[in-house]
């Protein structure tokens, strides 16, 4: 990744801990890092999972692909390289927000497993949570919404992920979901029962 460019700078420790923080919202700042090809449904899922856990009076943020494209990556396009520099950001943002004490969900194909390894040690101490939203091409073809693959396949779009990219499916991941077969509420419980489980929520 990349390497540390200005000099004469000090890290300065905050008179709030991170414990306080978490202390006075109820919860675990952890980061949610959804995984899975295009059009697999992540976004949908994490933005549902950040819904109930602010019905439960918990404080959230979803940090989105395409969203996060739009400002603080409005400088990066689909090159290997800039793919990793993207996700470089994500995680050092997601960082801050689960130190924040957030729980922070991000949905990002992230397809090289080296870049969300990345993201795993940088928070540490299982603040990192792998979901793989496993979905078949066919699926991802079929709810496709912005017609991706078929600009993919038509060759309209280079450097697409699972059709002219790879794709490396995490080996170890802490939730997989199956969105060939589960519904997008099945989908969600299961994220907030693995929280629950963990004493996140």
């Amino acid at each position: 990744m990349n390497k540390q460019k200005a000099t004469n700078i000090t890290w300065h420790e905050h008179l709030v801990s991170r414990e306080a923080r978490e202390t006075l919202l109820k919860q675990k700042g952890v980061l949610l890092w959804f995984t899975g090809l295009s059009a697999s449904g992540k976004s949908t899922v994490a933005n549902e999972v950040v819904f109930r856990l602010h019905e439960m009076g918990k404080l959230t943020y979803v940090l989105d692909g395409d969203n996060i494209r739009h400002g603080l990556n409005k400088n990066l396009g689909f090159s290997p390289e800039d793919r990793e520099e993207n996700i470089r950001r994500i995680s050092e943002v997601g960082n801050l927000f689960a130190d924040a004490g957030l729980i922070t969900t991000t949905a990002f194909i992230s397809p090289y497993r080296k870049d969300r390894d990345f993201a795993r040690e940088l928070l540490g101490d299982g603040r990192f949570i792998e979901v793989f939203v496993k979905a078949s091409i066919d699926t991802c073809e079929q709810r496709d919404p912005k017609g991706l693959y078929k600009k993919a396949k038509s060759g309209e779009i280079k450097e697409f992920t699972g059709i002219s990219a790879p794709y490396e499916e995490p080996l170890k991941p802490e939730i997989v979901l199956d969105a060939d077969t589960m519904t997008i509420e099945e989908e969600a419980k299961a994220v907030l029962d693995y929280l629950e489980e963990k004493g996140i929520v």
